[in-house]
């Protein structure tokens, strides 16, 4: 499954270099001529990060997740800056299929946790950011990728798989936005570790043959952002690309 994505900030649909907001470039006054284009397409989801809400929860831009969700046909997931059970609530209850976590996961796993047990697994998307060490060890990123927790990628899908976990969407914060191709040792990985997780890869995606590459190593779905935007390829192409790429030997 390919997902395309749109990053929002005061309205308009932007993209930031590495979560950096100092580096950060306009695409579109309006998303919803966006989301359009993508259904037509033919997609089938849609990924919003609402960059207002993870600077600040009082700042979401909930009417305007609200006004997005009620335009279209395709399922949607939302993250950014959700931190308490009334921010899934809204979420949920304004059209948004999956509510993604981010940092809080780490930060507070319990409270996350009894989000899985009353909305149930889902509902729910763990966005697992990773900064990747010397010692090639993934470690979760937070506040926004701009401090990185000792959590490594591993242990905390290990305790959320206690509890239903099913989507994990992991970033490669390195690659975000770089259009230097995607991690696919990382999600070879994390397939091999744990088949039954719906991984969605993000980062670094710039051509069809990172998806082909990504598909080999069977991820299930793709976050297609940057490259949608600056014209890599488009979302047709790699509608039909993905379906025959080659799986591996």
């Amino acid at each position: 499954m390919l997902i395309p994505a749109l990053d929002l900030i005061a309205g308009q649909v932007v993209r930031l270099q590495q979560g950096d907001f100092n580096r950060q470039t306009t695409y579109a006054s309006d998303p919803l001529p966006l989301v359009q284009k993508y259904q037509d397409a033919g997609a089938d989801w849609l990924h919003l990060v609402d960059l207002d809400g993870a600077k600040d929860p009082q700042q979401r831009q909930l009417a305007l997740l609200q006004r997005l969700t009620a335009a279209t046909s395709m399922k949607v997931q939302v993250g950014g800056g959700i931190r308490s059970v009334s921010d899934v609530e809204a979420l949920l209850q304004s059209g948004v299929t999956r509510v993604v976590i981010g940092s809080l996961a780490v930060r507070e796993p319990e409270l996350v946790e009894s989000w899985f047990q009353q909305f149930g697994a889902e509902a729910i998307v763990l966005a697992l950011d990773v900064h990747i060490d010397a010692e090639g060890i993934a470690r979760v990123a937070t506040h926004g990728w701009q401090q990185t927790s000792t959590t490594t990628l591993n242990s905390i899908i290990e305790r959320f798989l206690a509890c239903g976990l099913k989507h994990v969407l992991c970033t490669d914060i390195s690659r975000d936005g770089m259009l230097s191709g995607a991690n696919t040792e990382l999600y070879a990985a994390l397939k091999r570790d744990y088949p039954t997780i719906e991984l969605q890869a993000s980062g670094g995606i710039a051509t069809l043959a990172d998806l082909e590459q990504l598909q080999a190593v069977q991820c299930d779905s793709a976050i297609l952002g940057k490259s949608l935007l600056t014209g890599q390829f488009t979302l047709e192409e790699a509608l039909l690309c993905w379906p025959n790429a080659s799986s591996p030997a």
